[in-house]
């Protein structure tokens, strides 16, 4: 019984659970919004079902093709294909299985249209970012994370079986977010990223220019939330969340800067940056949801 327990836990642990929570908070939003309210309970149960199958599909076939690297990273080190508590072969029918069933279930149960983003997401993030851009330029998880905006694609189209501006901006966000969110990461876990051969900026650039273009990015980020108002009809309980949140990361961001440029005012604290990203993208979201269903 425990041996099952940890097997079960081991596939678990190749889905990346803590990374699909964070793609669901996008989801769930992004539909309510399209439905202007609720999208209907099966539509939305479905959409998080099959969208979670798909993420975990990725990031099994992420941590099979990346097993190399794993092993020398202190952060990877215990992932389940780097202890051998999984065999590769198990890792690889998986996250088949995983993918064409998420392909699958769009498919059948909610739409086309679905099912098409959903094979393009997977596509993106194990072709794309996982075997092309990760190991060769440090602009890897910019254009890598596009995939990582396809949930708001994929909950748009589940509701709408279209895409429009509003997804798209959307899409923008998240896709502005990325580099803010992983980069202070990879600042704190440089030495790992280095001696497994990934060229992360923080890797390749010095603190300042990372910390500049988290900012910038942060900025561009910022601004499509604000632009979302016009174009999506959200009223100003969202503009007003969006406004402070943004005022918040952006001064979090600064300090990242004035701490790059000045070493000698203390830590990095790079960290704070990343788990004030995390905060950021759900205080927004949740104001993209809850906006629709007030009675104003």
């Amino acid at each position: 019984m425990r041996r099952t327990r940890r097997r079960w836990r081991a596939y678990l642990a190749l889905t990346k659970p803590r990374i699909i929570e964070l793609l669901l908070v996008t989801t769930i939003p992004t539909m309510i919004l399209a439905a202007d309210g609720w999208p209907g309970t099966w539509l939305l149960a479905a959409t998080l079902v099959g969208g979670s199958f798909a993420a975990g599909a990725a990031n099994a076939f992420n941590m099979y093709l990346d097993r190399d690297i794993d092993r020398v990273m202190n952060r990877t080190k215990q992932r389940p294909l780097v202890t051998g508590e999984l065999t590769d072969r198990q890792a690889l029918v998986f996250a088949t299985v995983l993918g064409v069933g998420s392909v699958a279930w769009f498919g059948l149960l909610v739409n086309a249209m679905s099912a098409l983003l959903t094979l393009g997401a997977i596509l993106l993030y194990v072709v794309l970012y996982t075997m092309v851009l990760k190991r060769r330029t440090s602009q890897n998880i910019v254009w890598g994370g596009v995939a990582g905006c396809m949930p708001v694609l994929i909950g748009w189209s589940a509701v709408t079986g279209t895409i429009g501006w509003p997804p798209f901006l959307l899409f923008l966000v998240v896709f502005f977010w990325t580099p803010p969110h992983y980069w202070p990461l990879s600042m704190k876990f440089r030495q790992d990223y280095a001696r497994a051969g990934v060229p992360m900026l923080p890797v390749v650039a010095d603190d300042v220019r990372v910390a500049r273009q988290i900012l910038l990015y942060a900025a561009a980020m910022v601004a499509c939330t604000l632009l979302l108002v016009p174009v999506s009809g959200l009223g100003w309980v969202y503009g007003v969340t969006a406004v402070a949140a943004g005022a918040w990361f952006l001064l979090a961001c600064a300090r990242l800067l004035r701490r790059a440029l000045h070493p000698e005012r203390g830590k990095l604290a790079a960290m704070k940056v990343f788990h004030g990203s995390i905060t950021y993208l759900t205080i927004v979201f949740a104001a993209v949801a809850v906006d629709p269903l007030l009675p104003l």
